[in-house]
């Protein structure tokens, strides 16, 4: 019997040739025409499709059928006839938007997704202009408890994308329906606060949420004090991704580097120091490799871990207790950036380390969690004080009436402003990875590594492997981005099928180019490729792609520090982790 893989089908009268197994949405966007959606969202890169039909605003007429059907679960059949545009169809589309607003806060003016809301464009493309239906509202109890992530169940429109995401994708398991009938809302089990769950505050829910239901907790407000307050020192620090993020708000292509446009734009926000979280990573990889090179030499436990991402190292805290001691004791880049600058750099400058507030400008809104992990402290004060994601800053910036397209370029501000392009790539995967290998080809064998780029690292699948020949022997690596790939490559490790030296997970899928703070794409997975493309190209152009070489890191030590993973260093630097209930 012959299968086909092909199938032609007639969609409002021009003939498609679409793949087994599409659904009639997917078909339809093949000859430009698109049906609307809100629960569907289907990211081939993550394979992540959610197919609930929870919304039915995609319902089309299928000729021989008598109910309306589907368009985001109706897979494509040889000879079907589909009708996108009759009465009938936009009529029930419009009816199921319409019960969806009856139940649905009207505070669009001051609503966090204003302008921005998948609802709220499609109320406005399928020409609603008044509530139709009247009556009954669910209200329930508003969650910020993480101090990261903000939940307002009243907003949520039972999409489930979040709950596809969570559980299938990142394989955290927080969300489900909870409670029937009017009732029902996607929620924690048992109705939990977030900060009691397992919940690794990825984000990565709020990337696909189409509404205002869940966001990040905002520091905006609170930032804006502060830099009004002439009695601090106020610093900002950026994120390596953010640099070909940032622009894309500016109608600028999606990777494109604006370094210079957003050190100048931190300034005019009123910002009294801008330092480069790059900095932070290049000590990062100075003392990674140190630990990777104790351990290797020593008879460490291996696989080394990189311990970068708060999402990941909450996850591994959570769901693998038995792996708890291999990742790096290394604090994330920002952070160790930031205890830097209330000591190295106060003492330098003779500034009251009391007086000293630092912003992280980050790609997630997991490092709004880590910022008050209570072993992120040095002396009573916090490493870090607050962060603003990528969006929020777009909304400083807007506030402020900042003209970013036209601002001049400028540069960050010494001692903790100069990085090398190792640092650049860690905003994407396999990029913490390809800079500690840097450093620890040359630490291990004495000899320069003259081509420094590690091809097998990179890219967008999802578990990544490569061996590299150090003095005779092959270190093999490992490299997964998604908690859900990160998962399957910690439980091949339990089970001792499979054996590294190193591994580095990152919980976004692409990286922190994709984290849960960053401008939303709802599955451009394309947008989230030339992010990449921009870190590799900023790493390419620099004269200096070796941590271990930046100068003002290797004043650092010399001046304050000491012994790279000596004691002030290990002090300052590093921290621990805890194995926590799996809830």
């Amino acid at each position: 019997m012959i299968r086909l893989s092909k199938v032609n089908l007639n969609i409002n009268g021009l003939s498609v040739v679409a793949d087994k197994g599409m659904t009639i949405v997917d078909a339809a966007r093949l000859v430009n025409i698109e049906i609307p959606t809100l629960c569907h969202l289907n990211i081939h890169d993550i394979k992540m499709v959610n197919r609930t039909a929870s919304c039915r605003v995609c319902m089309v007429e299928v000729e021989g059928r008598r109910n309306l059907s589907p368009a985001c679960a109706t897979e494509v059949v040889e000879g079907m006839t589909v009708r996108t545009d009759t009465l009938r169809a936009i009529k029930a589309r419009r009816t199921m938007l319409e019960l969806l607003l009856s139940d649905h806060p009207t505070d669009c003016l001051v609503c966090e997704r204003n302008q921005n809301c998948q609802l709220q464009k499609l109320a406005a493309e399928l020409g609603i202009r008044k509530l139709k239906y009247e009556g009954e509202m669910t209200h329930y109890t508003k969650d910020s408890s993480s101090q990261a992530l903000y939940r307002n169940p009243d907003k949520c429109i039972m999409c489930r994308r979040c709950e596809t995401m969570c559980n299938e994708v990142q394989t955290v398991g927080i969300y489900s329906a909870v409670d029937k009938g009017f009732e029902t809302v996607v929620a924690p089990a048992f109705g939990l606060p977030m900060v009691d769950t397992q919940c690794v505050f990825c984000g990565q829910c709020t990337q696909v949420c189409p509404t205002a239901a869940l966001t990040e907790v905002s520091h905006v407000a609170k930032v804006w004090e502060l830099l009004a307050d002439e009695d601090l020192h106020v610093v900002v620090q950026t994120a390596p991704s953010i640099r070909v993020t940032l622009g894309e708000k500016y109608d600028m292509p999606p990777g494109t580097d604006v370094t210079g446009k957003m050190v100048s734009a931190l300034r005019r926000l009123g910002f009294d120091k801008v330092f480069d979280t790059n900095f932070g990573a290049d000590v990062t990889i100075v003392e990674e490799a140190n630990e990777f090179i104790d351990r290797l030499k020593n008879g460490g436990r291996l696989p080394i871990l990189t311990s970068c991402c708060p999402s990941w190292v909450k996850f591994i805290e959570h769901q693998f207790p038995n792996l708890i001691d291999i990742p790096s004791s290394c604090k994330s880049p920002h952070m160790i950036l930031g205890v830097l600058t209330k000591t190295y750099y106060a003492e330098k400058y003779n500034i009251d380390p009391n007086k000293i507030i630092v912003v992280s400008v980050m790609p997630c809104i997991a490092k709004k969690y880590e910022i008050v992990r209570e072993e992120m402290t040095n002396e009573g004060l916090r490493n870090v004080d607050h962060v603003v994601t990528t969006r929020e800053l777009i909304a400083m910036l807007t506030e402020a009436g900042i003209d970013f397209k036209n601002l001049p370029d400028d540069e960050f501000d010494n001692p903790l402003g100069i990085s090398t392009g190792a640092a650049d790539i860690f905003g994407t995967t396999g990029g913490v990875i390809e800079a500690a290998l840097r450093t620890s080809y040359e630490w291990l064998t004495g000899q320069e590594l003259k081509d420094v780029d590690f091809h097998n690292v990179r890219g967008l699948d999802g578990l990544k492997e490569a061996s590299v020949n150090i003095n005779g022997t092959d270190v093999k690596i490992g490299v997964a981005h998604g908690l859900g790939n990160a998962r399957k490559l910690l439980q091949s490790i339990e089970k001792g099928e499979a054996h590294y030296h190193a591994i580095e997970i990152m919980a976004c899928p692409g990286g922190c180019i994709d984290g849960g703070g960053q401008p939303y794409h709802m599955g451009d997975m394309e947008l989230v490729k030339a992010r990449a493309a921009g870190l590799y190209k900023i790493d390419k152009d620099k004269p200096m792609r070796k941590s271990h070489e930046n100068p003002d890191v290797l004043n650092l030590y010399k001046e304050y520090l000491g012994e790279i993973g000596g004691h002030k260093a290990h002090e300052l630097l590093h921290t621990h982790f805890k194995v926590r209930e799996k809830i």
